[in-house]
């Protein structure tokens, strides 16, 4: 890239020039071992005027399929023509990815220490650092998770109702299902929207697994946005299927703890009363059946099939009719799948 007339960007210490490039290292704090935290911010500064796009995974540690589609989406020679600037971060609990481990090394949940303080815990500071350094730099922002350990989630995106701006950026990512939710507190999508910046939440896959079908979808929904927002040049066309929409999702409960037969995946559709598993000791000839509340889409289940009373069992969410939910859902996932073979290298940073 050569350099134009646009201001360089700045991030933290670094001075990125238009039509350039860069990896910028933020330090975050230091462990007790005096072993330094820092935060790499990969920054593509595009030779013209545009949003500022900020791509982040792996807030819970353990939830790597963002780092794979923060790989492909750096790959891609498109990259080089982006109007604004596009910030990935890979890796936001670099502690956490270390480990293996959803949090941080005090057990605190990064994603629930925000907007943080400076003189807080290890995780309120690092929040603190990553809200004024990074996040209040952009326009919009995207944040990548997976279902936690033993917990797998179909490909969807969440969204506060109120923002109509989020809601059109997960209009068009075009994953499966959107679910019309109020961002948490402690959050970085609470405190993005108390800042009044946009910001899509994109759940698919398992912790600590690469998930082929949402790492595929994951990327082709933020090239959707980017292109929607002027970033990046069409080339292809928009999708034909239009996301489904859920207003409410809750979860199934085991009423007993025991072996968990399961009898449903993700994507299935479920009516009040069907039998999602069954719960049984392996002491004595005790089963007991896990049936659905209400009628839904199944977006998350447990894989674990020892289970505790009380444990969060599926995630359902209710849409408006199971027979369009059924036909959506087929129709995306053969259009991801009809987009991605003769693209892979070239379109998707596949190699």
């Amino acid at each position: 890239m050569q350099n134009g007339t646009r201001a360089p960007f700045i991030l933290g210490n670094s001075s990125i020039p238009p039509g350039s490039r860069a990896v910028v290292d933020i330090p975050f704090g230091k462990l007790y071992t005096h072993t330094e935290l820092n935060i790499g911010a990969h920054v593509i500064h595009g030779r013209k005027d545009g949003p500022v796009l900020l791509v982040t995974a792996a807030l819970h540690g353990d939830e790597i399929n963002g780092v794979e589609i923060c790989r492909r989406l750096l790959k891609l020679p498109r990259l080089n023509q982006l109007k604004g600037t596009l910030i990935i971060v890979p890796i936001v609990n670099t502690y956490g990815f270390v480990q293996q481990s959803r949090y941080l090394p005090d057990r605190r949940d990064l994603n629930r220490s925000f907007p943080g303080s400076e003189k807080g815990s290890l995780g309120s500071r690092m929040a603190f650092q990553f809200t004024d350094k990074i996040l209040k730099n952009c326009t919009h922002a995207i944040d990548l998770h997976t279902g936690a350990i033993h917990r797998s989630n179909l490909p969807q995106v969440r969204a506060s109702a109120k923002d109509k701006v989020a809601l059109r950026m997960a209009e068009v990512f075009n994953a499966p299902i959107i679910i019309k939710a109020a961002s948490r507190d402690g959050t970085m999508r609470g405190t993005a929207n108390n800042l009044g910046i946009p910001l899509l939440l994109y759940e698919a896959g398992e912790a600590l697994r690469f998930d082929e079908q949402s790492i595929n979808v994951g990327v082709r929904g933020i090239l959707n946005v980017m292109t929607d927002l002027g970033m990046l040049r069409a080339v292809r066309k928009k999708p034909t299927t239009k996301s489904l929409f859920s207003k409410k999702s809750s979860w199934v409960r085991a009423e007993h703890d025991g072996i968990a037969r399961y009898y449903v995946g993700l994507g299935q559709t479920v009516k009040t009363g069907d039998v999602l598993a069954h719960i049984y000791s392996p002491y004595s000839d005790f089963e007991v059946a896990v049936p659905a509340s209400f009628d839904g889409i199944v977006i998350g289940r447990n894989n674990l099939p020892l289970v505790n009373e009380g444990e969060a069992l599926f995630h359902v969410a209710e849409v408006s009719s199971l027979d369009e939910a059924e036909k959506t859902l087929d129709a995306i996932n053969d259009e991801v799948d009809n987009a991605m073979p003769p693209v892979l290298g070239e379109e998707y940073g596949v190699v």
